[in-house]
């Protein structure tokens, strides 16, 4: 996130002069890209078969420093919805090995945390006969990476899997002055926060409020903090526009900063090199920027190119 010769060429990039010295000279080689570290370690498990369904019995709304208030069950464990179900009707899509990851919550044996509409709590009949507790008409999940109470390891994993907040919503801390909405219910074109989504492929990698991935492009530079994605490009890879940093969950914030670009738009930039979306991904989890042209990558919660092998 270089001064140019010519009157030409500088029309064509963008360049910007920090204040601070929070942007360095920056070795852009290859310690600038990583491979996915682990990037099984959110596959189903080898076992064979899905664990019995457990209930959840007395529902409670615990309160996470970086999602706001989340519903769990009796013994403070996370409770998750998927994008992949639907709420109307309801329908579970999370079978087999999926069932693994993601213990399903037996209908039954529950009562509402305090505060919450005890109506919002329902079940659905699941392929197999067996009854799930829903949320809002969302089916009700565990994730297996949840060893103890409060932890939300699930959040985010592979851009459709997130807590439940209370309401029957995704669980998500609101911007300051922002009103509460979900992480679905961003404004559009807008970044209500970034945060860390898990994908089998590519392993950790920044997504905004909104779940859509984050993606950095090699011809930019973060020393000068330069981007040199204009015009016809920016309307393809819309920039990602400032996110308060403590709203950036799980982010490096060295070079947590903000491009000012002649175009009069302002863009984030981690470890100083700005970011953006595409428009070619329609939905939460999807990744159909990576790689394209050669240029466009993921970002590393350490702000660096992720490329696979």
């Amino acid at each position: 996130m270089g001064i140019k010769r010519g009157t030409t060429l500088a029309a064509a990039v963008i360049a910007v002069a920090l204040a601070a010295t929070a942007c360095g000279p920056n070795d852009d080689k290859a310690a600038d890209y990583v491979k996915p570290a682990g990037a099984d370690s959110y596959q189903a498990p080898a076992a064979a078969g899905a664990p019995a369904a457990k209930a959840a019995g007395q529902l409670a709304v615990g309160d996470n420093a970086q999602l706001g208030q989340v519903l769990t069950d009796g013994a403070g464990l996370t409770l998750y919805r998927f994008d992949k179900d639907t709420a109307k009707p309801s329908k579970s899509n999370c079978e087999g090995d999926c069932a693994k990851t993601w213990p399903v919550v037996a209908a039954g044996d529950v009562t509402a945390a305090e505060g919450m509409d005890p109506a919002l709590l329902g079940e659905v009949v699941r392929s197999d006969g067996t009854k799930q507790l829903t949320v809002a008409g969302w089916p009700a999940y565990r994730f297996n990476k949840d060893a103890k109470a409060g932890d939300v390891n699930g959040q985010g994993v592979g851009g459709v899997w997130f807590a439940f907040a209370p309401d029957g919503k995704k669980a998500a801390k609101a911007a300051p002055g922002a009103g509460t909405p979900s992480q679905a219910d961003a404004g559009a074109g807008g970044s209500a926060g970034l945060s860390v989504a898990k994908d089998p492929k590519l392993g950790d990698h920044i997504v905004d409020g909104k779940g859509m991935t984050v993606y950095r492009f090699k011809p930019d530079t973060a020393w000068p903090m330069e981007s040199k994605c204009t015009g016809d490009c920016v309307a393809k890879w819309p920039v990602v526009p400032p996110v308060d940093k403590a709203n950036a969950k799980g982010i490096v914030e060295k070079g947590y900063s903000v491009l000012d670009r002649p175009d009069g738009k302002k863009q984030q930039a981690i470890d100083c090199w700005p970011v953006y979306t595409f428009t070619g991904d329609k939905k939460p989890g999807d990744v159909n920027g990576q790689g394209v042209g050669g240029t466009w990558y993921a970002v590393s919660p350490e702000g660096k190119l992720i490329t696979v092998q």
